[in-house]
């Protein structure tokens, strides 16, 4: 049944998908493969892990075939034939990867385009005259306006995380680089959802287009365990702490809100023994790539990261992700909690829920379409047990009868059980070697649950909270005519001032302009810092105050 189904895969990639481990294509590789959508442009979603970037390597398969044979005789240094754009430095090398284990039996080349390295390593790259250019947006245009870059033969471009492009900024990026392409490219949009601002582009740029879903956009994976633990929020290191050390060992993706978390947390973390490393937008790319493969081989288990930084994240043993920081929606809900529960594997999704924050959650969850076990924060007694039961697995699993040192150690072990008691002896062997993980665990006193029955769903609110005239106000250069939303402005200011939500007050949505307002204790360092270029959101700019409503403003 493999083979017939390999078969059908284009450009005789079968075979390498075969030697890779695959035993079946999932739904969305396999839809994209129905012979009734050839030609078309697509609009590709499904969840997170679904393996939409082979799905993605097969659509465009056949132009990589053709284009192997194209030889590039311009004064510019690379004519691709397929174009890849994506959001993130993480996401373009993650494709990178994939199509290049994937186009090698074709003696395809992939090359990557990506801020953060140096333009010599591009200039090199582009030597290479590559059949598939993976990029971010604005590395890829700027190469477009330097002339080292010609899109004149491209037959195909997709745009990955599309939704999460335009939530950036790089609309115009975007723009610019399809006008670059000619008018009778296919255009491929892969996205986890498909919101108007994403329709509206795909209007503009698709043609005859067709929507591709393995799974339903934001249906939650099946095989990852739902979990909620009520945290106050001066327990939540002493929770992590008692969480992680029921499985030390585990490989744990955490969320967390902001860039200075993910330093300060996991720096609070490898005090007490565990070995965390942060990943966020301040790790230049070298750094990136070192936390990332020692996170995938596991000589780092745990990371703390942001949303906008796991992008792309691609690590198929997670055993879990916890929720330090609540997502802002549950469309995010979904997105992270995708990075467990991977290829046929079992993950858990555990989120920290504040006490005042309990129905918000529970809303979440239901929009959803999750259905979460609320449980308690594990105590010394769980942990203690936990740990035990791993000891005597562990033991049950040995086979000594291998090892050249098997008699020395017998020997070693009759003298020490010659006149004791082996319980004592056995004992104290354990004591020292302090098998229940690197620190001891916290205790907690459980947090009441304060639930607030006037939640609303922020979709419902164009104010995050009442206005106060103490608050410091700052104008946005972003406005609901280019997507900006409560819930993404508040991300933004957070992570680009280094502040935390209860530091924001009333944030309300103009046409063109937004207002947001901030506790005037920390204004001045919020102004420094949320003055400072961001690559990510160049065109979002924070100024004080003027006296006028945003533009076109709502309240």
């Amino acid at each position: 049944m493999h083979e017939i189904v390999f078969a059908q895969v284009p450009a005789g990639l079968g075979t390498v998908l075969a030697d890779r481990g695959f035993t079946e294509l999932t739904p969305i590789q396999t839809a994209v493969l129905n012979p009734d959508i050839a030609g078309r442009d697509l609009r590709i979603s499904s969840q997170t892990g679904s393996g939409k970037t082979v799905a993605l390597g097969l659509v465009v398969a056949d132009e990589v075939a053709e284009a192997v044979n194209l030889v590039n005789r311009g004064p510019v240094r690379a004519r691709p034939s397929v174009l890849l754009v994506a959001p993130t430095r993480e996401l373009a090398v993650q494709l990178t990867e994939e199509l290049s284990w994937l186009y090698k039996p074709l003696g395809a080349t992939v090359v990557s385009l990506t801020g953060g390295t140096s333009l010599g390593i591009d200039f090199r790259e582009l030597k290479r005259d590559p059949q598939v250019l993976v990029g971010t947006p604005g590395r890829v245009r700027d190469h477009l306006e330097r002339g080292s870059l010609l899109l004149d033969r491209v037959r195909v471009v997709a745009l990955d995380e599309a939704d999460e492009m335009l939530a950036m900024g790089f609309e115009e990026e975007v723009t610019a680089i399809l006008d670059a392409t000619p008018d009778d490219r296919r255009t491929h949009l892969v996205s986890a959802t498909f919101p108007p601002r994403v329709r509206s582009v795909a209007a503009r740029h698709q043609r005859d287009s067709l929507m591709i879903a393995g799974t339903t956009p934001g249906e939650s994976n099946s095989d990852i365990d739902y979990r909620t633990m009520v945290v106050a929020a001066n327990q939540r290191l002493s929770a992590l702490v008692n969480v992680l050390l029921m499985e030390p060992d585990a490989k744990t993706l955490i969320f967390v809100r902001t860039r200075i978390d993910t330093t300060g947390l996991s720096d609070a973390l490898a005090d007490l023994g565990f070995a965390a490393r942060p990943l966020s937008g301040d790790l230049n790319q070298r750094e990136r790539t070192s936390t990332l493969n020692a996170f995938r081989r596991g000589q780092t288990p745990i990371l703390v990261a942001t949303d906008v930084a796991a992008r792309g994240l691609d690590v198929q043993d997670i055993a879990q992700v916890i929720h330090v920081d609540l997502p802002e929606n549950s469309e995010m809900l979904t997105h992270r909690s995708g990075r467990t529960g991977r290829a046929g594997r079992k993950g858990r999704s555990l989120i920290f829920v504040p006490p005042r924050a309990v129905r918000r959650v529970d809303f979440m969850l239901r929009e959803a379409g999750i259905s979460a076990t609320r449980t308690d924060i594990p105590n010394r007694d769980d942990i203690y047990r936990s740990a035990d039961q791993r000891l005597i697995q562990r033991f049950s699993e040995i086979d000594t009868t291998d090892r050249n040192d098997v008699v020395r150690l017998q020997k070693v072990a009759a003298e020490l059980l010659e006149d004791r008691d082996p319980v004592s002896v056995v004992a104290t062997l354990l004591a020292e070697a302090d098998h229940g993980g690197p620190c001891v665990p916290r205790d907690i006193v459980a947090a009441p649950v304060q639930d607030s029955r006037d939640f609303q769903p922020r979709s419902a609110r164009k104010q995050r909270r009442p206005s106060c005239t103490n608050w410091a106000r700052f104008q946005v250069s972003w406005g609901s005519q280019h997507g900006a939303e409560p819930g993404r402005l508040l991300a933004i200011a957070c992570r680009r001032g280094d502040i935390t939500s209860s530091d924001v007050g009333a944030i309300t949505i103009g046409d063109r302009s937004s207002m947001i307002e901030v506790n005037p204790k920390i204004a001045r360092a919020f102004s420094r810092s949320a003055a400072r270029p961001d690559p990510r959101d160049p065109r979002i700019k924070f100024r004080e105050w003027q006296d006028s409503k945003p533009h076109g403003s709502r309240r």
